[in-house]
C-alpha cells in the first residue's frame, strides 16, 4: 500500500528533475549561443585590423595608422598596481576575520557589509575613488588613482574568496601545528596559507580579470580618452584597453568601428591568458600541497 502511494510522488520527482535539467541545459547552450555569435561578429569585424603595428603605434586620428600601445601599457600598469594594492589589504582583511576576530555581532556586521560592498555598481566606486584619490588626496587622474579605485572595485571579490580558501582548510592541520608548539602566526604563515593559496590566487585573479574589463569607473575619475603616449610613473595619466574601444565606437567612421573590434580581441586574449593562469597556478599549488 504504502508503495503505492508514493510511486506518484517519486514521478512527479522525476519529472520535475529532468524538466530541471533540461532548463539548465538550455540556458547553458543559449548562453554559449550568443557568446560565441558575439564572438563571430567581432573577430569579422576586427580580424583584418590586427597586426604589429596595430600592437606597436599610439591611437590616431587616421584609422590605418591608429594602434593601441598606450592602452595596452596602460592597462598593464593600471592591473600591477590594483594588484599590489588589492592583494595584500584582501588577504589581510580575510586572515584577520577568519584566524584572529572574535566571533560576534561585530564580526557578523562587517562580513554582510563586505558581501553587500561585492554587488555594488561599479560606477559608486568610481565616484568614490574621484571625491578621494583624485580631489582629497591629490592623486589626481593618475594611474595611481584608477588602480586605487579598482583596487576598491576588486576588494570585497578577493576578501571574499580568500575567507572562503582559509575556510576549507582542514581545523585538524591547526591544530597539529599548534601541537607541535607552534604559534597562531607561524600557523597561519606555514600551514594554513601554503594550503589556501590556491583558492586565494584563483580569486584574486578573477578580480583582477573583471577590473581590466571596466569603464566606467576609471571614466568618473578622469582617465584619458585619446593620450598618445605610455605611462612611465605611477602618476601619469593613461589611458587603458575598455576606454580606447569605447572611444573608437563613439566615432562615426566605419573604420574606427573596426579599430574597436580588434582591440576586443586583444582585450579578451588577455582575459583568457588571465584566467588560464588562475587555472594553472591553482592546478600547481594544489598538487604540491
Amino acid at each position: 500500500m504504502s508503495e503505492e502511494r508514493f510511486h506518484p510522488a517519486r514521478e512527479r520527482r522525476r519529472r520535475a528533475g529532468l524538466i530541471f535539467r533540461v532548463a539548465c541545459l538550455a540556458s547553458i547552450g543559449f548562453s554559449i549561443a550568443v557568446l560565441a555569435i558575439l564572438i563571430v561578429d567581432v573577430a569579422r569585424d576586427g580580424w583584418s585590423w590586427l597586426s604589429v603595428d596595430f600592437l606597436t603605434r599610439y591611437p590616431s586620428r587616421i584609422p590605418e595608422r591608429a594602434g593601441i600601445k598606450s592602452a595596452i601599457l596602460g592597462s598593464l600598469w593600471m592591473m600591477a598596481l590594483t594588484a599590489g594594492i588589492s592583494f595584500p589589504l584582501g588577504v589581510g582583511a580575510a586572515i584577520y576575520l577568519e584566524e584572529y576576530a572574535p566571533r560576534g555581532w561585530l564580526t557578523r556586521l562587517l562580513q554582510t557589509n563586505i558581501a553587500n560592498l561585492a554587488g555594488v555598481p561599479s560606477i559608486v566606486y568610481g565616484i568614490l575613488g574621484l571625491a578621494i584619490f583624485v580631489r582629497f588626496l591629490g592623486f589626481g587622474r593618475s594611474v595611481l588613482a584608477g588602480a586605487a579605485t579598482l583596487a576598491l572595485l576588486a576588494l570585497p571579490v578577493v576578501i571574499i574568496a580568500s575567507q572562503e580558501a582559509l575556510r576549507a582548510v582542514p581545523n585538524s592541520l591547526r591544530e597539529a601545528s599548534y601541537g607541535v608548539g607552534a604559534t597562531r602566526w607561524q600557523t597561519i604563515r606555514h600551514q594554513v596559507l601554503p594550503v589556501a593559496l590556491p583558492g586565494i590566487l584563483t580569486g584574486t585573479i578573477l578580480s583582477l580579470s573583471r577590473s581590466i574589463g571596466e569603464t566606467a569607473p576609471l571614466i568618473m575619475i578622469g582617465a584619458l580618452t585619446f593620450i598618445a603616449f605610455a605611462p612611465t610613473s605611477p602618476m601619469d595619466p593613461f589611458t587603458v584597453l575598455p576606454i580606447q574601444i569605447f572611444n573608437w565606437t563613439a566615432k562615426p567612421q566605419a573604420e574606427f568601428h573596426d579599430l574597436a573590434a580588434a582591440a576586443i580581441i586583444v582585450l579578451l586574449v588577455v582575459l583568457l591568458l588571465m584566467n588560464a593562469a588562475a587555472i594553472l597556478l591553482r592546478n600547481k599549488y594544489q598538487k604540491r600541497f
